[in-house]
């Protein structure tokens, strides 16, 4: 049987999600900034319209900012994140095989489902979408997932279809018309990086792309070449990751509110990202063999440097003591007063289950400490769930909230806090 793969996207996911609490912003000009309200990671169509660049400095463009009156927000993960989850929960009453490519997009594995007009479905899918979390989206549908990515942006950059576009049964003429008026760099797995590669050597849209021989693809850009240009051609080649697959790595990662060259501030960013990414090994049972961490100053300053730093551990862990301990020290090896680190995150890979932990010869794995670990952080935990999250924490991390993002201008946090509650009063 063939593959059908149906891909949602959220339009303008973060803007959307502001939109939704401020029906009064449904045509202005609105942007959402980074952590540290530096730059726009999110434009509503009318501002893309006046000219604001993704990824634009705020300090850059704010005479263009202040000329036509754009609404800033900072960012408001927690609002983001739930609303995510509700869009998620929805689509899987229509099936359970639901890959959640991020926050603002997922695929659906279609191929068993008896639909008969894909871009019908597809409508419909997009009316309940508005009509029960008032979010729009572009679904794109096809025979592979990235050709169903290419599917939705046609959806999303052509009013007439309505927000729905399908490859499936699709006449060639319109194949072919469609493929030829998306750009390569449109293309999922182009991008900037291989564009310049592609049209020098004369492909500039996604039907010369797929008309490549596949030998060629493959000298110009590995293996990956060869894959695409099949899946333009309709046949799956990339994997599809249902939900509930286990995670390969976990990382969390923040860009600073402010600059800074304190270590006790780098000690405590360490320690509170340390803290959530292992506390996401323990949710899914996963023991991580390998971790890490990562800092840089700030790429857009004079004398810009990046240090990695990966340590294998002896016996698997989740244990967020451990974890934290381990990477504070590593930190302190190389962090430097005289630089003013912008970002840091926290990595951990080579995960293995919980209940496979596997012994050595040599005695190097200590399954007696690794017991009273596992004892420890189940207990953490129960009380965290219990009480509310946060209510038991390492002391490293209330070191300084000097790192964490700055969130001046952000909306409030409808959704997961009780006194941020929008309040409706009769007078």
């Amino acid at each position: 049987m063939s593959k059908v793969f149906a891909l949602i996207d959220c339009n303008n996911f973060f803007v959307s999600c502001e939109r939704l609490f401020r029906p009064d912003l449904e045509t202005k000009p609105v942007v959402v900034l980074s952590s540290g309200d530096g730059c726009a990671v999110a434009r509503s169509n009318e501002a893309k319209a006046l000219g604001v660049p993704m990824g634009a400095p705020v300090f850059k463009h704010r005479e263009l900012f202040e000329k036509h009156h754009i609404v800033k927000f900072s960012a408001n993960f927690e609002l983001y994140g739930d609303i995510s989850k509700r869009i998620t929960a929805l689509l899987a009453t229509i099936t359970p095989r639901i890959e959640i490519y991020s926050v603002d997009e997922s695929f659906l594995d279609l191929t068993e489902l008896p639909i008969q007009d894909y871009e019908a479905w597809g409508r419909k899918v997009r009316a309940a979408i508005m009509k029960d979390i008032g979010i729009p989206v572009s679904i794109g549908v096809a025979g592979s997932k990235t050709l169903a990515k290419l599917a939705a942006e046609i959806a999303k950059q052509h009013t007439g279809y309505r927000g729905a576009f399908s490859f499936i049964d699709l006449a060639e003429h319109r194949r072919e018309a469609a493929l030829g008026s998306m750009r390569v760099e449109e293309i999922w797995g182009v991008g900037r990086r291989l564009a310049p590669k592609l049209r020098s050597s004369g492909i500039s849209n996604a039907l010369a792309l797929s008309r490549m021989l596949p030998r060629h693809a493959q000298q110009l850009m590995g293996v990956h070449g060869r894959q695409m240009v099949s899946e333009l051609n309709g046949t799956a080649c990339l994997s599809f990751t249902p939900e509930h697959a286990p995670a390969k790595s976990i990382l969390r990662s923040r860009t600073f509110g402010e600059d800074t060259s304190q270590v006790h501030v780098l000690e405590a960013a360490v320690a509170t990202l340390g803290a959530r990414a292992a506390f996401s090994l323990r949710k899914d049972e996963l023991l991580a063999r390998r971790i890490g961490l990562f800092t840089n100053t700030n790429r857009n300053k004079p004398g810009y440097q990046r240090w990695v730093r990966e340590i294998k551990l002896n016996t698997p862990t989740n244990d967020s003591g451990y974890i934290i301990s381990t990477l504070v020290d590593e930190l302190d090896e190389f962090v430097s007063s005289a630089q003013h680190y912008h970002q840091l995150g926290v990595f951990l890979y080579d995960l293995v289950p919980q209940s496979e932990l596997q012994t050595d010869l040599l005695g190097y794995v200590d399954t007696a400490h690794h017991d009273r670990a596992q004892a420890r952080m189940q207990a953490l935990d129960q009380v965290n769930a219990k009480w509310g999250r946060g209510k038991l924490y390492y002391a490293a991390e209330r070191l300084s909230d000097r790192w964490q993002p700055k969130h001046q201008i952000r909306s409030p946090r409808f959704v997961s806090k009780w006194d941020e509650l929008p309040e409706a009063r009769i007078v």
